[in-house]
C-alpha cells in the first residue's frame, strides 16, 4: 500500500462525482488524495498561455488549473481531514492515468468524461484503466447506497483471488456486510465427478448446485479469519452472472469484480462480466486485476 488514492478529473460532472467518492475512499484508508488532470496539448502549436487579444485569465493552461482547483476544493469539502495534492500532467489521459496508477493503491475515475459521445454509457478512459491499471480501478457510475453491502462477484478463478481480498478489505473499511455472489448455469458449471464410475455422466439431482456452493466456499476460504468483523452472505444464483450482479448492484454501495475470470480467453485483459458492469451497474464498480494480469 502506498497510502495514495488517485482521481482523474477533466471538468465533467462525472469526474467531479468521482472526486467526491475518491475523497471518501482516501479518508477511509487514511491515505492522501492526488487530483490529476491529463493536459493534452494539441499538436497545432496552440499557445498554452492567454491570447494577446484575450483576457489574462484565458488560455489552455489557466483552464486546466481552474478545473483542478475546483476539483481540489470539492475534495476538501467532502473530506477536510484528507491531505489533497494536485497535478496537471501533459499527456494523453489514458497514458497519464495508467502511469499514475503505478504509485497508487486505488485509482478513481468517472464513467463518462468530456470526450464521451452521446449515448455512450461508459468512457474509453474508464474501460482502458480497468484493463491496464496497475492497481484496483474504481469507476463511479451512480452514487453508492451508503447503507448497502459490498457485492463481490466470485467465479472461483485463480485470477479472481485479488478481487476477493480487495472486497473483504473494502467491507472492513466501510463496516459493511459483504455479499459474495456466484452465478452459474448448466453451461458454465464444471461437471462434478460421478458417484458411480460405471455411469460417468450420471449425477444425482442437485449435484451441480452443491458443487457451485463448494466452489464459492473454497474461493472465500481463510478470509473470514483475517476479517472477523465482516458479515458475509454466500449467495449462489442459478442464472447469468452479468444479470445477477447488475441486479445486486441496485442496493449496493460497491461492486467488486476481477478483470477477467475463468471464462476469459488467454490475453483478454477485460472480461465480458466486468465490461457489462462498467456499462450497466447501479453503483460504483471496482475492477481488480489478478497477479497474472499485471504485466
Amino acid at each position: 500500500m502506498s497510502g495514495l488514492v488517485i482521481v482523474g478529473v477533466d471538468g465533467s460532472a462525472s469526474s467531479l462525482a468521482a472526486v467526491e467518492v475518491a475523497a471518501r475512499e482516501a479518508r477511509l484508508r487514511g491515505a492522501g488524495l492526488r487530483v490529476v488532470h491529463a493536459f493534452f496539448w494539441p499538436a497545432m502549436h496552440v499557445p498554452l498561455g492567454p491570447s494577446p487579444l484575450g483576457p489574462p485569465e484565458g488560455g489552455l493552461q489557466n483552464m486546466a488549473d481552474r478545473l483542478v482547483t475546483e476539483a481540489v476544493e470539492r475534495a476538501r469539502a467532502v473530506a477536510p481531514d484528507v491531505d489533497v495534492s494536485q497535478a496537471v500532467v501533459i499527456g494523453e489521459p489514458l497514458t497519464v492515468l495508467e502511469a499514475q496508477s503505478r504509485a497508487a493503491e486505488l485509482v478513481v475515475v468517472g464513467s463518462m468524461g468530456m470526450g464521451g459521445f452521446v449515448g455512450l454509457l461508459v468512457g474509453s478512459t474508464a474501460v482502458h484503466l480497468a484493463a491496464h491499471g496497475r492497481c484496483p480501478v474504481l469507476v463511479v457510475r451512480e452514487q453508492p447506497h451508503a447503507e448497502g453491502p459490498v457485492v463481490l462477484g466470485v467465479d472461483g478463478s485463480a485470477v479472481g483471488q485479488r478481487a476477493v481480498d480487495f472486497a473483504f478489505a473494502e467491507a472492513a473499511l466501510r463496516n459493511a456486510p459483504l455479499v459474495a455472489l456466484h452465478a452459474w448455469t448448466t453451461w458454465n458449471a464444471p461437471m462434478p465427478a460421478p458417484q458411480d464410475p460405471s455411469e460417468p455422466y450420471a449425477n444425482p439431482p442437485g449435484a451441480l448446485a452443491e458443487e457451485e456452493e463448494r466452489l464459492l466456499a473454497e474461493a472465500l476460504a481463510g478470509r473470514q479469519d483475517r476479517y472477523p468483523g465482516v458479515v458475509v452472505e454466500h449467495r449462489v444464483v442459478h442464472g447469468g452472472t452479468r444479470e445477477a450482479l447488475i441486479e445486486a448492484s441496485r442496493l449496493a454501495q460497491l461492486v467488486v469484480v476481477g478483470a477477467r475470470g475463468r471464462g476469459g480467453f488467454a490475453g483478454l485483459l477485460l472480461g465480458s462480466v466486468s465490461q457489462a458492469l462498467l456499462h450497466h451497474a447501479h453503483c460504483p464498480v471496482a475492477v481488480v486485476r489478478g497477479a497474472d494480469d499485471r504485466h
